[in-house]
Protein backbone atom coordinates (compact mmCIF):
# COMPACT_ATOMS: atom_id res chain seq x y z
CA UNK A 1 0.00 0.00 0.00
CA UNK A 2 1.16 3.09 -1.00
CA UNK A 3 2.58 5.66 1.68
CA UNK A 4 0.88 9.42 1.83
CA UNK A 5 2.67 12.32 3.00
CA UNK A 6 0.48 13.87 5.64
CA UNK A 7 2.76 17.01 5.87
CA UNK A 8 2.01 18.38 2.89
CA UNK A 9 -1.92 17.41 3.28
CA UNK A 10 -2.00 18.57 6.58
CA UNK A 11 0.38 22.48 5.63
CA UNK A 12 -2.59 22.96 2.72
CA UNK A 13 -5.58 22.17 4.20
CA UNK A 14 -4.36 24.05 8.09
CA UNK A 15 -3.78 26.92 5.81
CA UNK A 16 -6.96 27.36 4.25
CA UNK A 17 -8.54 26.73 7.80
CA UNK A 18 -6.65 29.49 9.70
CA UNK A 19 -7.25 31.44 6.29
CA UNK A 20 -11.13 31.35 6.98
CA UNK A 21 -11.26 30.91 10.26
CA UNK A 22 -9.04 34.97 10.81
CA UNK A 23 -11.40 36.41 8.12
CA UNK A 24 -14.78 35.07 9.71
CA UNK A 25 -13.24 35.94 12.98
CA UNK A 26 -12.59 39.84 11.59
CA UNK A 27 -15.37 40.61 9.81
CA UNK A 28 -17.78 37.72 9.71
CA UNK A 29 -19.54 35.77 6.60
CA UNK A 30 -19.81 39.18 4.86
CA UNK A 31 -15.83 39.84 5.29
CA UNK A 32 -15.54 36.45 4.06
CA UNK A 33 -17.81 37.25 0.53
CA UNK A 34 -15.92 40.56 0.41
CA UNK A 35 -12.44 38.52 -0.58
CA UNK A 36 -14.23 36.98 -3.55
CA UNK A 37 -13.87 39.15 -6.93
CA UNK A 38 -14.16 37.46 -9.78
CA UNK A 39 -12.36 39.54 -12.36
CA UNK A 40 -9.55 39.54 -9.75
CA UNK A 41 -9.90 35.10 -10.10
CA UNK A 42 -9.47 35.27 -13.70
CA UNK A 43 -6.61 37.59 -13.98
CA UNK A 44 -4.61 35.76 -11.44
CA UNK A 45 -4.84 32.18 -12.18
CA UNK A 46 -6.19 32.66 -15.85
CA UNK A 47 -2.40 35.21 -16.38
CA UNK A 48 -0.54 33.19 -14.04
CA UNK A 49 -1.51 29.72 -15.87
CA UNK A 50 -1.22 31.62 -19.74
CA UNK A 51 2.77 33.36 -18.31
CA UNK A 52 4.30 29.73 -17.40
CA UNK A 53 2.42 28.17 -20.20
CA UNK A 54 4.42 30.51 -22.63
CA UNK A 55 7.54 30.14 -20.66
CA UNK A 56 7.63 26.32 -21.33
CA UNK A 57 7.16 23.90 -23.80
CA UNK A 58 3.31 22.02 -23.64
CA UNK A 59 4.93 18.59 -22.94
CA UNK A 60 7.36 20.08 -19.93
CA UNK A 61 4.19 22.80 -18.73
CA UNK A 62 1.56 19.43 -18.57
CA UNK A 63 4.26 17.32 -16.47
CA UNK A 64 5.13 20.09 -14.30
CA UNK A 65 1.57 20.12 -13.31
CA UNK A 66 1.37 16.56 -12.76
CA UNK A 67 4.02 16.35 -10.58
CA UNK A 68 1.56 18.11 -8.27
CA UNK A 69 1.12 14.20 -6.75
CA UNK A 70 4.45 13.38 -5.84
CA UNK A 71 4.32 15.78 -3.07
CA UNK A 72 1.76 13.82 -1.58
CA UNK A 73 3.92 10.34 -1.64
CA UNK A 74 5.59 9.29 1.11
CA UNK A 75 8.47 7.37 -0.50
CA UNK A 76 11.48 8.72 0.69
CA UNK A 77 14.08 5.53 1.07
CA UNK A 78 16.05 5.36 4.37
CA UNK A 79 20.06 5.74 3.45
CA UNK A 80 20.67 3.57 5.97
CA UNK A 81 18.98 0.88 4.22
CA UNK A 82 20.88 1.34 1.20
CA UNK A 83 23.95 1.66 2.86
CA UNK A 84 23.44 -1.83 4.66
CA UNK A 85 21.98 -3.40 1.57
CA UNK A 86 25.51 -2.07 -0.57
CA UNK A 87 27.48 -3.91 3.05
CA UNK A 88 25.70 -7.09 1.60
CA UNK A 89 26.72 -7.37 -1.53
CA UNK A 90 30.17 -6.26 -1.04
CA UNK A 91 30.43 -9.22 1.28
CA UNK A 92 29.14 -11.22 -0.75
CA UNK A 93 31.10 -10.17 -3.82
CA UNK A 94 34.45 -10.49 -1.10
CA UNK A 95 33.34 -13.80 -0.49
CA UNK A 96 32.20 -15.70 -3.26
CA UNK A 97 33.32 -12.88 -5.76
CA UNK A 98 31.90 -10.62 -8.45
CA UNK A 99 30.16 -12.68 -10.45
CA UNK A 100 28.04 -13.93 -7.14
CA UNK A 101 26.46 -10.19 -7.27
CA UNK A 102 23.99 -11.48 -10.16
CA UNK A 103 22.14 -13.40 -8.53
CA UNK A 104 22.14 -10.98 -5.34
CA UNK A 105 20.62 -8.49 -7.77
CA UNK A 106 17.86 -10.18 -8.45
CA UNK A 107 16.38 -9.18 -4.99
CA UNK A 108 17.18 -5.49 -5.17
CA UNK A 109 14.48 -2.98 -5.68
CA UNK A 110 16.05 0.00 -6.74
CA UNK A 111 16.59 -0.28 -10.20
CA UNK A 112 19.71 2.44 -10.52
CA UNK A 113 21.75 0.16 -8.00
CA UNK A 114 20.55 -2.74 -9.88
CA UNK A 115 21.59 -1.27 -12.81
CA UNK A 116 25.34 -0.46 -11.69
CA UNK A 117 25.28 -4.03 -10.06
CA UNK A 118 24.97 -5.79 -13.53
CA UNK A 119 27.63 -3.17 -15.08
CA UNK A 120 30.30 -4.97 -12.81
CA UNK A 121 28.97 -8.84 -12.99
CA UNK A 122 29.38 -7.77 -16.93
CA UNK A 123 32.69 -6.60 -16.30
CA UNK A 124 32.65 -3.01 -16.95
CA UNK A 125 35.54 -0.46 -16.94
CA UNK A 126 35.47 1.09 -13.47
CA UNK A 127 35.56 4.49 -15.44
CA UNK A 128 32.85 3.42 -17.70
CA UNK A 129 30.64 2.34 -14.73
CA UNK A 130 30.89 5.86 -12.99
CA UNK A 131 30.46 7.55 -16.13
CA UNK A 132 27.12 5.48 -16.96
CA UNK A 133 25.97 5.63 -13.75
CA UNK A 134 26.35 9.70 -13.01
CA UNK A 135 25.06 10.18 -16.75
CA UNK A 136 21.74 8.58 -15.54
CA UNK A 137 22.07 10.54 -12.28
CA UNK A 138 22.38 13.68 -13.94
CA UNK A 139 19.34 12.89 -16.79
CA UNK A 140 16.96 11.95 -13.71
CA UNK A 141 17.86 15.45 -11.80
CA UNK A 142 17.16 17.61 -15.06
CA UNK A 143 13.88 15.56 -15.34
CA UNK A 144 13.25 17.12 -11.99
CA UNK A 145 14.51 20.74 -12.42
CA UNK A 146 12.01 20.70 -15.47
CA UNK A 147 9.11 19.95 -13.21
CA UNK A 148 10.01 22.33 -10.34
CA UNK A 149 10.99 25.13 -12.98
CA UNK A 150 7.21 25.01 -13.53
CA UNK A 151 6.39 25.65 -9.94
CA UNK A 152 8.76 28.31 -9.20
CA UNK A 153 7.43 30.68 -12.21
CA UNK A 154 4.01 29.95 -11.63
CA UNK A 155 4.29 31.21 -8.11
CA UNK A 156 6.22 34.36 -9.29
CA UNK A 157 4.07 35.44 -11.85
CA UNK A 158 1.01 35.07 -9.57
CA UNK A 159 2.48 37.06 -6.97
CA UNK A 160 3.21 39.83 -9.63
CA UNK A 161 0.26 39.92 -12.12
CA UNK A 162 -1.51 41.40 -8.45
CA UNK A 163 0.43 44.37 -8.43
CA UNK A 164 -0.43 46.05 -11.90
CA UNK A 165 -3.80 47.39 -10.84
CA UNK A 166 -2.18 49.11 -7.61
CA UNK A 167 -1.80 52.78 -9.65
CA UNK A 168 -4.42 52.64 -11.51
CA UNK A 169 -7.13 55.82 -12.12
CA UNK A 170 -5.32 57.34 -9.67
CA UNK A 171 -6.71 60.70 -10.49
CA UNK A 172 -10.07 60.20 -9.26
CA UNK A 173 -9.85 60.08 -5.22
CA UNK A 174 -13.59 58.58 -5.67
CA UNK A 175 -12.53 55.70 -7.11
CA UNK A 176 -9.04 54.83 -5.82
CA UNK A 177 -10.74 53.01 -2.57
CA UNK A 178 -12.87 50.39 -4.49
CA UNK A 179 -9.71 50.37 -7.15
CA UNK A 180 -7.28 49.95 -4.43
CA UNK A 181 -9.87 46.93 -2.60
CA UNK A 182 -9.94 45.21 -6.28
CA UNK A 183 -5.84 45.24 -6.79
CA UNK A 184 -5.41 44.37 -3.24
CA UNK A 185 -7.95 41.26 -3.53
CA UNK A 186 -5.72 40.56 -7.10
CA UNK A 187 -2.55 40.50 -4.69
CA UNK A 188 -4.05 38.55 -2.17
CA UNK A 189 -4.91 35.52 -4.65
CA UNK A 190 -1.28 36.13 -6.28
CA UNK A 191 -0.01 35.42 -2.87
CA UNK A 192 -1.87 32.68 -1.90
CA UNK A 193 -1.15 30.62 -5.06
CA UNK A 194 2.53 31.45 -4.50
CA UNK A 195 2.56 30.59 -0.97
CA UNK A 196 -0.08 27.81 -0.79
CA UNK A 197 0.86 26.40 -3.78
CA UNK A 198 3.54 27.42 -5.83
CA UNK A 199 5.93 27.42 -3.53
CA UNK A 200 5.42 24.65 -1.50
CA UNK A 201 5.22 21.93 -3.87
CA UNK A 202 8.29 23.51 -5.36
CA UNK A 203 9.93 23.13 -2.38
CA UNK A 204 8.46 19.23 -1.28
CA UNK A 205 9.59 18.54 -4.85
CA UNK A 206 12.99 20.21 -4.88
CA UNK A 207 13.40 18.05 -1.34
CA UNK A 208 12.47 14.93 -2.80
CA UNK A 209 15.47 15.68 -5.89
CA UNK A 210 17.77 16.45 -3.24
CA UNK A 211 17.45 12.98 -1.26
CA UNK A 212 16.93 10.73 -4.43
CA UNK A 213 20.14 12.52 -5.80
CA UNK A 214 21.75 11.64 -2.37
CA UNK A 215 20.91 8.15 -2.71
CA UNK A 216 22.27 7.73 -5.85
CA UNK A 217 25.49 8.99 -5.22
CA UNK A 218 25.50 6.75 -2.49
CA UNK A 219 24.98 3.86 -4.79
CA UNK A 220 27.29 5.03 -7.21
CA UNK A 221 30.50 5.39 -4.39
CA UNK A 222 29.28 2.01 -3.04
CA UNK A 223 29.06 0.05 -6.67
CA UNK A 224 32.58 1.13 -7.18
CA UNK A 225 34.46 0.88 -4.18
CA UNK A 226 32.46 -3.39 -4.87
CA UNK A 227 33.98 -3.37 -8.09
CA UNK A 228 37.43 -1.94 -6.54
CA UNK A 229 37.51 -4.87 -4.04
CA UNK A 230 37.81 -2.52 -1.28
CA UNK A 231 37.11 -4.02 2.45
CA UNK A 232 33.19 -3.81 3.31
CA UNK A 233 34.18 -1.86 6.72
CA UNK A 234 36.22 0.59 4.59
CA UNK A 235 32.83 0.65 2.36
CA UNK A 236 30.92 1.54 4.88
CA UNK A 237 32.11 4.61 5.98
CA UNK A 238 32.86 5.95 2.79
CA UNK A 239 29.68 5.66 2.15
CA UNK A 240 28.11 7.04 6.18
CA UNK A 241 29.99 10.20 4.90
CA UNK A 242 27.27 11.07 2.88
CA UNK A 243 24.98 11.02 6.12
CA UNK A 244 24.79 13.17 9.46
CA UNK A 245 26.14 12.28 12.44
CA UNK A 246 23.08 11.34 14.01
CA UNK A 247 21.73 9.60 10.56
CA UNK A 248 25.08 7.40 10.94
CA UNK A 249 24.47 6.64 14.25
CA UNK A 250 20.91 5.40 13.24
CA UNK A 251 22.60 3.34 10.17
CA UNK A 252 24.90 1.73 12.57
CA UNK A 253 22.32 0.51 15.19
CA UNK A 254 20.39 -0.65 12.23
CA UNK A 255 23.05 -2.58 11.14
CA UNK A 256 23.97 -3.97 14.90
CA UNK A 257 20.00 -4.89 15.23
CA UNK A 258 20.25 -6.67 11.55
CA UNK A 259 23.15 -8.63 12.38
CA UNK A 260 21.50 -10.47 15.48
Amino acid sequence: MEKVDIASIVGMLLGVVMFVFGVLSNGGVASLHSMWDTASFIITIGGSIAGTLASFKLADFINGVKSIKLIFKDEVQDPAVVINQIISLSNTARKEGLLALEEAANGIEDDFLKKGIMLVVDGTDPELVRGIMETDLACVESRHKAKIAVWEKWGMIGTLIGLILMLKNMEDASTIGPAMATALVTTLYGSLLANWLCNPIAGKLKLNNDNEMMMKEISVEGILSIQAGENPRVIEEKLKSFLAPSARNTAQESEAGGEE
